[in-house]
């Protein structure tokens, strides 16, 4: 809004016009003149914003995703929001994160190089106390993972990154590997400190325990896969016709369904008296009679009149009518 003039100032550029102490002719002269456009070359902006944009609607997927995952792992229920998706240089981030934390290296085959994901160790050790049987509480005074605490945590931190998948499936079909984790920032050096990252900043809370996950990707990492980094290539590619086989391969899947079926052979009602006076040789009337379709329901739904009988010396139930209901081609 700072381009809106208010009426006062509107008042003085009239006056000042009139008055001839200021010339319109020098005014769209001025207006014709390039713009000078701030450039930090030690902090180059390398993604665009259609890029960035394309990259938050991947990881609002993701962090769905992610919070359905840890719900169910860790039983409890974890939320996890997107704060923000931006570019910093690798410095910039390892001095944003505490010391000691806990920094799982990974690679993004078939994209050349390796990527963090970091998780506060507030956020971390809660984890850990829920995965370990505990209720979910956090250290006090933070400190490094012991070998047990890291090699339960390797195998959540796996089960995390293969999430990313999915979303990344209309961009690219990457297959995130869990290399190693470590505790010191300053120990983890994958790129210059002048390089850039793209930092994906998502806030997670389980129960009373707040915390940060940070997934830093280099710029060079995302280099091939630019051009394919636009909202318009990211939705185009998810919503594709489906084609013939893969229509044959999900038809054949359900056709291989298991469904439960039941033939009710027919209902009564009685009292709770009449029921506790109920012995072994007891007669209960039902509201069918022998001559009578039996309803043959499927899951909890009749579809099928059937007569009652054997067949191969076991009990069966011929089809003698089909229910239709509504539009079932559709």
């Amino acid at each position: 809004m700072g381009d809106v003039l208010s009426q006062s100032e509107i008042d003085a550029l009239l006056q000042a016009l009139n008055s001839g102490s200021v010339d319109a002719d020098e005014l769209k002269q001025e207006e014709k003149k390039k713009k000078i456009k701030v450039y930090d070359f030690r902090r180059p902006n390398k993604f665009s914003k259609d890029q960035l944009h394309t990259l938050q609607v991947i990881y609002e997927s993701y962090a769905r995703a992610l919070a359905t995952f840890l719900s169910a792992q860790l039983r409890a229920p974890v939320q996890v929001d997107i704060l923000s998706v931006e570019q910093l240089t690798y410095e910039e981030f390892i001095r944003s994160i505490p010391n000691p934390t806990i920094l799982n290296i990974f690679s993004v085959f078939p994209l050349e190089g390796s990527g963090i994901m970091e998780i506060n160790p507030k956020l971390g050790f809660a984890f850990l106390d829920r995965l370990l049987g505990g209720p979910g509480y956090t250290l006090n005074k933070l400190r490094a993972l012991t070998e047990i605490e890291q090699t339960v945590m390797e195998k959540l931190s796996q089960r995390m990154l293969s999430y990313l998948q999915e979303p990344w499936g209309s961009i690219i079909e990457l297959e995130p590997q869990l290399e190693r984790v470590e505790s010191n920032p300053q120990f983890t050096q994958l790129v210059s400190p002048s390089e850039i990252m793209m930092i994906v900043s998502m806030e997670s809370k389980m129960g009373d325990v707040m915390g940060m996950i940070n997934i830093c990707i280099p710029f060079l990492v995302l280099e091939p896969i630019l051009d394919k980094l636009s909202v318009h290539y990211y939705y185009s590619s998810t919503h594709r016709k489906p084609t013939p086989e893969n229509m044959s391969i999900i038809q054949a899947r359900l056709e291989n369904a298991q469904l439960p079926i039941r033939v009710l052979l027919g209902g009564t009602s009685l009292t709770v008296g009449d029921l506790l006076d109920l012995n072994a040789g007891d007669v209960v009337i039902l509201d069918k009679k022998i001559q009578d379709d039996l309803p043959v329901v499927i899951g909890n739904t009749t579809k099928f009149m059937g007569k009652p009988g054997t067949h191969e010396n076991k009990t069966a139930v011929q089809i003698s009518q089909v229910i239709k209901e509504g539009n079932e081609d559709e």
